[in-house]
Parts: structure tokens; C-alpha cells; sequence
């Protein structure tokens, strides 16, 4: 079974330049990986800021620097926080992240397991995600957020790519040949830059 929602692109061309960091899923606890999370993500930023050399006498150069490392780093650590927390520890299979560099835009590509009985419910989620204005889904969701007092998870991470950061997102899921009751989440994110 092999499942794509939204603009999951196979096949893409490889790229010279890309950056691929890999976690143990049981290594230490969810709340302890947050921090590493963050730290991941800006080092996946600063990395990437080595192939757009600063030229500190044109401002706007140093300006889109800038604007593309805040990019890198929010999208790759929104993308690590999600494939962390919804990542289903007992495949015991590696989460990776991967960034890849071309002439006009970045992909991130995301990869962590899900048990099967999530998969619907996550199904549903990707198609509305996928289906939907995401301007309309992001008011939605802050109203919603607005009104649950409760909730500790915002869902607008994936929104806030799309509409703040001209994203493309696409997911495939895939069955897991090795362990049937898994599923592999795969998430892309083309970025331009």
C-alpha cells in the first residue's frame, strides 16, 4: 500500500548539496528531544547558509540571507516536532530528516512510523489538509484554538508553511513490508527560495 496526498514529488533529481540527520526514536524522552529539536533545525539553517554567501554591502542580499535561514529553521523544526510526536516508538525505526538544496527552492523530506490504527483518522486529516483553502483552514484552527483551552497542540504548523512560506506539502505513506502494523510517514516540504 502506497498512499500520496498533496504535492509529494518522486523521482525529483538528485541534488549535489543535502543534509540528512537521523534520531533514535527510544534513545531519550520526548520532552527532552523538544530542545534537540530546535537545535537540529537551526543547525540544519546554519549549514545551509554556507552555500548563499553574505554580501554585507548589498542589503538585500544580507535581508534574504536572513529570510531564508528563518525559513529553514522554522519549517525543519515544525517537521521534526511532528514526525517526533507522532512518531510511533515501538518499530523502533530511525526519524530522519533530509534537506536538499536546488538553483530555486529546498526539500525537506520527514520520515517516522505511525501505528495502523492512526492511520485513518491521519488519512482524514492530509485529505482536508490537502483538499481545503488553507487560508480559511488556518482561521479555522485559530478559532478553534481560541475556544480549546485545553488543547496542546496548535495544528498550525503545516498551515503556517503553506500560507506564510509559499510551501508545497505532499505525504506518502507507505506499509511497512517489516512490520505490518506500521505505517511509513514520509513528509515533504518544497520551500522556494
Amino acid at each position: 500500500m502506497t498512499q500520496i496526498f498533496g504535492d509529494y514529488r518522486e523521482g525529483l533529481p538528485s541534488s549535489p548539496e543535502f543534509l540528512i540527520i537521523g534520531f533514535s526514536p527510544s534513545s531519550i524522552p520526548l520532552r527532552q528531544r523538544w530542545r534537540n529539536n530546535g537545535l537540529s533545525a537551526d543547525f540544519m539553517a546554519d549549514y545551509l547558509m554556507t552555500f548563499f554567501p553574505d554580501d554585507k554591502c548589498d542589503a538585500r542580499s544580507t535581508h534574504h540571507q536572513a529570510e531564508v535561514k528563518s525559513s529553514v529553521s522554522y519549517v525543519a523544526n515544525e517537521l521534526l516536532e511532528n514526525a517526533m510526536k507522532f512518531n510511533d516508538e515501538r518499530a523502533n525505526i530511525p526519524i530522519g530528516i533530509e534537506l536538499q538544496l536546488y538553483d530555486s527552492h529546498l526539500v525537506f523530506i520527514t520520515t517516522n512510523t505511525i501505528a495502523l490504527d492512526r492511520l485513518t483518522p491521519f488519512q482524514d486529516y492530509l485529505e482536508r489538509l490537502t483538499s481545503c483553502d488553507p487560508e480559511e483552514l488556518y482561521l479555522e484552527q485559530l478559532e478553534k484554538n481560541a475556544l480549546d483551552e485545553t488543547s496542546s497542540s496548535s495544528g498550525l504548523g503545516f498551515l503556517t508553511m503553506m500560507n506564510d512560506y509559499a510551501a508545497k506539502l505532499g505525504w506518502k505513506l507507505e506499509a511497512d513490508g517489516n512490520h505490518a502494523e506500521f505505517v511509513t510517514v514520509s513528509t515533504m516540504v518544497q520551500l522556494p527560495i
